[in-house]
């Protein structure tokens, strides 16, 4: 049998870092196996869906790179669909008409709270053998509930958690459809999954108390029934549940923030699930490896530290014009022309192993694209007389030093000699009056790049 699996989320609010795990281990699942990776976007909540969120999820799936084979599949777009499945069901007798009010419902659950019960639905109109219903009410929409099982129990070997059983006398008659005749999440998942062929059902553990509800159903149905793998959550930095603050936010911040979305699969992928102790592979690596079998069913933690780390690797072993690219992009959003400078590239290749994201990259290389000027605080820290000295003793060597990086440093030595003065005493100075900072990679690569008619203009406007 080919392995189908999904992705299903809701429309809800954006692609957030819990939910992309899910898309990549199910993704993953399907790609180990040769499988079909199918996108379904469960959009029933029609109060609270909207488009924006729906284009969010696909902009994230794509930033990702966990492209599907099968949709993306919208739940409103099968209502004719779920409606033929319920006339069946009620046609079968495993689905009736419940005429029970909410004031009903409000009450009944009053008196059994009374009572220390847990609140469920009593069956006052499910069909029995020698039972007489009450004729219905007029005027009345009726909901339609599922005749679950009332004996017996429903069990799973739960692909992560292992073997889950549930009694079906703890579960009460599900509504499939409300009143006005449409139906409801649970009973859409079971025929989306049923009719897409679904093979292993892949997601967080929120879901692991609709799922003895769901397998009741697709028996009913005379469906195969999927195996189903629940995820445990993701916690914060601290241990506490998963926030904005600690990174539970759209996974197109990330793209924002400067993460490569290689690292950020990569970092994904060790959120509860392991190889030995890789902590570094690629996408192909990833797929190779990836199995259910070593899916930790504890909570995983969120650690920004780490994926920083893993980002800061991924940038260090980056192609530099992807990198330039991504750089010039970024300048551009802040309004500079990347084009008005020293080529990218070679910005990128001094500064890519000091930085960990885009941002940081993109900081780093807006003083060879713009016009800068040091802080009146950096030229008081760095700028005596001993250092103007220097810069001006250098300028002249530089004026008709060949412009390549041997003979900028040898400049650089023989400035320092001539003086008496130690390297840093001229290297520290003049990278605050080319960059504006007394840090940056080897200074003769810096004045190599940044070019000698910017290097020369730059040191006049402080000599």
């Amino acid at each position: 049998m080919t392995v189908r699996t999904r992705f299903a989320p809701s429309p809800t609010g954006y692609l957030h870092i819990g939910g992309a795990r899910t898309a990549l281990f199910s993704w993953a699942y399907a790609r180990r196996h040769g499988g079909v990776f199918i996108l379904r976007i469960e959009d029933t909540d029609l109060a609270r869906s909207t488009p924006e969120a729906v284009q969010a999820i696909l902009d994230g799936m794509r930033w990702l790179g966990l492209e599907h084979d099968e949709g993306p599949f919208y739940q409103t777009q099968r209502t004719t669909r779920y409606k033929e499945v319920i006339a069946q069901m009620l046609a079968a007798g495993t689905a009736y008409h419940c005429y029970t009010s909410r004031e009903e419902l409000d009450a009944l659950r009053a008196e059994q709270e009374a009572r220390k019960e847990k609140p469920r639905y009593d069956g006052r109109w499910r069909p029995e053998p020698g039972k007489t219903l009450p004729s219905p009410p007029a005027g009345v929409d009726p909901v339609v509930r599922f005749r679950n099982p009332v004996d017996g129990t429903v069990a799973w070997d739960d692909l992560v958690k292992g073997r889950i059983e549930f009694a079906n006398a703890q579960l009460d008659d599900l509504i499939v459809a409300r009143a006005d005749g449409t139906p409801t999440y649970n009973f859409c998942v079971v025929v989306d999954d049923w009719d897409m062929g679904i093979t292993e059902v892949i997601r967080g553990d929120d879901h692991v108390n609709n799922t003895p509800r769901q397998i009741n159903i697709l028996q009913a149905l005379n469906a195969q029934v999927p195996y189903y793998g629940h995820l445990s959550m993701i916690l914060g930095d601290d241990g506490t549940k998963l926030s904005k603050r600690h990174g539970a936010v759209s996974v197109m911040q990330y793209d924002e923030d400067g993460y490569l979305p290689e690292a950020v699969i990569n970092y994904l992928a060790r959120l509860g699930w392991s190889h030995g102790d890789e902590e570094i592979f690629s996408r192909e690596q990833f797929v190779q490896w990836f199995d259910l079998d070593h899916i930790t069913a504890s909570a995983a933690q969120f650690n920004t530290e780490k994926l920083n780390w893993l980002n800061q690797q991924y940038l260090k072993h980056a192609d530099d014009a992807r990198l330039a690219g991504e750089v010039a992009s970024r300048l551009a959003r802040r309004g500079i022309d990347p084009e008005s400078g020293t080529a990218l590239e070679r910005v990128v290749t001094l500064y890519k192993d000091r930085v960990t994201n885009l941002n940081e990259l993109a900081d780093a290389v807006e003083p060879f694209v713009v016009e800068i000027r040091p802080s009146a605080e950096m030229i008081t820290a760095h700028f005596n007389d001993v250092a103007r000295n220097a810069l001006g003793e250098l300028r002249l060597r530089l004026a008709t030093a060949a412009w390549e990086k041997a003979a900028l440093s040898q400049a650089i030595k023989e400035t320092c000699s001539a003086l008496g003065v130690k390297m840093p005493q001229v290297a520290i100075p003049l990278r605050v009056a080319l960059l504006g900072t007394p840090q940056s990679p080897s200074i003769d690569a810096v004045l190599e790049v940044l070019g000698r008619e910017r290097v020369l203009e730059r040191l006049d406007r402080l000599l």
